[in-house]
């Protein structure tokens, strides 16, 4: 089920790279987002009230769900579509999105009390080494994209990585679909006030739009970031954050056969490098999870693995 789970998650999260291309050819991240959110609010408040999933939820954890979403969701996202639409390729877009991993080990210790071995420390400098690569290949390659706007994904891959161990710490256990509602209609409301104050509420005509937020409503929203918050549950922090490196290679293969992205020589070294920090990351994670299985004490989960939702 993991591996599954695992298969889907990467797809559908790489369908938010490509989803926000064809966006964004159409209109302003702004007015796609706001449209992207305000029926999936609609529709997952009228669920949540039907199946009084609302129960037992504390008015402390949704405000911490409440800021979850408008960094996992509002924040990531935004840096995301103003990323593409400044001309940085999907695929270039997903990777340094894919850096989360290298970050969340780096934190892990300090903010969750776990600490990164020396093979961690090595997937994080081969992670690194293959963001600047690839970076490097599409900035060389392309014309007319300024400098900066190689920043802005690590903007919104700091939101989500600040996301992610908000959550962490949560002691609470809400239930994805209770998460996933409130998540979006955070975001509703922050993309509808920022589209109303700069006049990118009204939505163009185009049948293309549509089909774009239709894209970006059933794939990545409910498939990516759905699965995102499952996975979290049942498997970690650094396990999921590591499938990120995964996302990158899809993307970039998926944006050149639908747009043309470029995809060479040193786009591919950059990505096996990417790749091959995902296989140290986890063989190290496996190996040192190998001893803890021995005894019953041993696999009893964490405070923070307990409160993990």
């Amino acid at each position: 089920m993991n591996i599954l789970l695992s298969a889907g998650f990467v797809l559908c999260w790489s369908s938010g790279f490509i989803g926000a291309k064809l966006g964004t050819g159409t209109a302003s991240a702004v007015t796609i987002l706001t449209w992207r959110f305000i029926p999936l609010a609609v529709v997952l408040l009228a669920v949540a009230a039907a199946r009084r999933a609302w129960r037992g939820l504390t008015a402390h954890e949704l405000a911490r769900q409440a800021l979850i979403g408008a960094l996992s969701q509002s924040g990531y996202l935004l840096t995301v579509y103003e990323a593409i639409r400044l001309g940085v390729s999907s695929g270039t877009t997903a990777l340094i999105d894919g850096t989360q991993p290298l970050i969340v080990a780096v934190l892990s210790g300090p903010l969750l009390g776990r600490p990164v071995a020396r093979r961690q420390w090595l997937g994080l400098c081969l992670g690194v080494t293959g963001v600047a690569i690839v970076t490097a290949a599409d900035a060389a390659a392309r014309t007319g994209v300024v400098w900066w706007a190689y920043l802005v994904p690590f903007a919104g891959m700091l939101s989500l990585v600040t996301a992610t161990f908000v959550q962490g710490r949560s002691r609470a256990e809400v239930p994805p679909e209770v998460s996933l509602t409130v998540h979006c209609t955070v975001s509703a409301l922050l993309f509808t006030t920022l589209a109303l104050s700069t006049g990118a509420v009204v939505p163009p005509a185009a049948p293309e739009f549509w089909g774009a937020v239709a894209w970006l409503v059933a794939l990545p929203t409910f498939g990516g970031y759905g699965l995102y918050w499952v996975m979290l549950r049942r498997s970690g922090v650094t396990e999921v954050n590591t499938l990120m490196f995964l996302i990158a290679p899809v993307t970039a293969v998926w944006g050149a056969l639908m747009f043309g992205e470029p995809f060479g020589v040193r786009t591919a070294i950059g990505l096996a490098t990417a790749l091959a920090a995902v296989v140290v990351v986890r063989a190290e994670r496996t190996r040192a999870a190998a001893p803890r299985c021995v005894t019953a004490r041993s696999v009893r989960p964490s405070p923070a693995e307990r409160g993990r939702a």
